[in-house]
């Protein structure tokens, strides 16, 4: 049996704004605009499915990305170019910082619509 997650919607105050913000952190580019659908093509072929929806409709969810020790810089660099402001933590306690679980490194920082996202060097538990 193989069961994989193919995509997911992420519902959002503005699809294209939110594909193109997670994209550019990610250095990534959005996909064509299909039906109510901007999406974003993840390397393991995950697809997120940015779809506008009205603001109170919005229910915060959490994203976090396995990247690279490399990906990581050049994303961690664009979050601080942008003035994005960024945790340590998931509970917003540690601003300005990141931070080192699992012997990698993390960080959370929020979307335009009100996401958590979180970019990590190491799954947790530290396995590759």
């Amino acid at each position: 049996m193989s069961v994989e997650l193919n995509h997911t919607i992420v519902h959002c105050r503005d699809n294209r704004e939110s594909a193109k913000f997670l994209a550019h952190i990610l250095g990534l580019t959005p996909g064509a605009e299909w039906g109510p659908f901007i999406p974003l093509v993840l390397s393991n072929g995950v697809t997120l499915d940015f779809a506008t929806v009205p603001a109170e409709s919005i229910t915060v969810q959490h994203y976090a990305f396995l990247v690279s020790e490399a990906e990581f810089d050049a994303s961690f660099e664009r979050i601080r170019t942008e003035g994005i402001t960024y945790w340590a933590d998931p509970h917003r306690k540690h601003p300005g910082e990141i931070n080192h679980n699992d012997g990698g490194r993390g960080v959370y920082f929020p979307d335009p619509s009100g996401h958590g996202m979180e970019l990590i060097t190491r799954p947790y538990g530290g396995w590759s």
